[in-house]
């Protein structure tokens, strides 16, 4: 090999290395005090690695807006990197053809063995990887406050018939039993820890996963819409349109007794200074505890045709299931961990237990996707059942027939 040839090499590796540098650009609506700190933990582990972070932020809790502004750059062939997009959703996305491979990454970190299957499933389209997995939130929690459950001599309850025994005994003793938002995805939250506390997870499943219409309008649902309906007459005047926050900051105030809400109440309770077991509780809602309704938040994989962004997607990819990252993001974020096997030293008792059943409900196969939370059906269906669930609760004068035959009719929207 001649000296030019040579230095050509040296020259040409050399390039080959600067050009392993990528940009990669995230879409996600991380906006707030813990979200953007995990946030901010990515965006520093990808410049370790060399790459430029390019924050696509959209505020807006839900991500409809993001959603929006997503969809118009995708179609104009800018997709991002990666997106902030979970559930059905994931697939809708995948089926046009828009979302990268990721099996490459997925096998290197032996994605397989670190997540329950029915997790991973959801991260997959025709069997390859499309997405990677930040958390995994636990949405059938009840938040108590001790101190008003003690002046009322009550105690935290474990079946639902319990329940309405603690709900009478607070509101005997003058605060409001239920703290609640009157908005659609927290009365389904409420609603879908009713199904599973009363009717089990294979009752769930059929009836909020595969929507069979059998189980929509059987006697199980109908002891479901019964109870739920029940739960609000223990609510205040002032629920409707109540953000989630503001009813937990009623728990934490000793204004209400109990919150029916997913971990990331737990959030707040932190922030405002309280400790798990001491100053709040947090157990699983009633008749729940062998279950476990998951929220899993994931990035979606765009197609890329710059090689040195499609090494830093992967990277990406990496990272995020990575231990350091999943510690130091579910510590922020309230959630747990969604890859199996690590130390949680860190995490507090509510964390613990989560994970605990997380896995338990795992292997027993009663770990079931939350509806309101856009896990388990098309998000036409999704939309038109919470319809039909917070009519049910609002309007004093829809019978549970009526509300059995829409939540059929609600199944069958396209």
């Amino acid at each position: 090999m001649t000296r030019i040839s040579l230095s050509l090499a040296a020259a040409g590796l050399m390039s080959a290395s600067l050009a392993q540098a990528g940009e990669v650009e995230v879409l996600h609506w991380w906006t707030s005090g813990g979200e953007a700190k995990a946030a901010a933990e990515l965006k520093a582990t990808m410049q370790k690695k060399g790459h430029t972070w390019k924050d696509f932020a959209v505020a807006g809790g839900g991500g409809d807006s993001a959603m929006t502004v997503l969809k118009s750059r995708v179609v104009s062939g800018n997709a991002p990197a990666a997106a902030q997009i979970k559930g059905p959703s994931l697939q809708e996305w995948a089926r046009e053809g828009v979302l990268a491979n990721m099996d490459g990454v997925a096998k290197a970190e032996k994605w397989d063995e670190l997540l329950p299957k029915a997790i991973a499933d959801g991260l997959k389209y025709k069997g390859n990887y499309i997405a990677a997995p930040v958390n995994v939130h636990r949405v059938n929690w009840l938040w108590a406050n001790p101190e008003v459950f003690k002046k009322a001599g009550a105690k935290l309850p474990t079946t639902w018939d319990e329940f309405f025994v603690a709900a009478e005994a607070l509101k005997k003793a003058g605060v409001i039993p239920v703290a609640h938002g009157g908005q659609n995805w927290q009365d389904f939250t409420t609603f879908e820890s009713v199904a599973l506390g009363v009717g089990g997870a294979d009752f769930y499943k059929k009836a909020l996963v595969q929507l069979d219409a059998g189980s929509l309008k059987g006697a199980t649902m109908q002891k479901v819409l019964e109870t739920f309906k029940k739960v609000k007459g223990y609510t205040d005047k002032n629920a409707p349109g109540r953000d989630w926050n503001l009813a937990t900051a009623m728990v934490i105030k000793g204004e209400a007794g109990m919150q029916l809400m997913g971990d990331w109440a737990k959030g707040e309770f932190l922030a405002a200074g309280k400790v798990p077991g001491k100053d709040f509780a947090c157990v699983a809602a009633p008749g729940t505890a062998k279950s476990y309704t998951y929220n899993v938040d994931s990035f979606a994989l765009f197609k890329l045709k710059d090689p040195a962004n499609q090494k830093a997607q992967q990277d990406l990819a990496a990272a995020i299931m990575s231990t350091d990252f999943q510690e130091v993001f579910n510590l922020n974020k309230g959630s747990i961990p969604v890859r199996l096997g690590m130390k949680l030293d860190k995490f507090d008792d509510c964390a613990k237990t989560s994970s605990a059943d997380f896995v338990a409900s795992s292997k027993a196969g009663s770990l079931v996707p939350s509806i309101a939370h856009g896990m388990s059906v098309p998000s036409a269906v999704e939309g038109a059942m919470k319809d039909v669930v917070s009519q049910f609760w609002n309007d004093d004068k829809m019978t549970v027939a009526q509300a059995m035959d829409k939540l059929v009719g609600a199944a069958k929207t396209k």
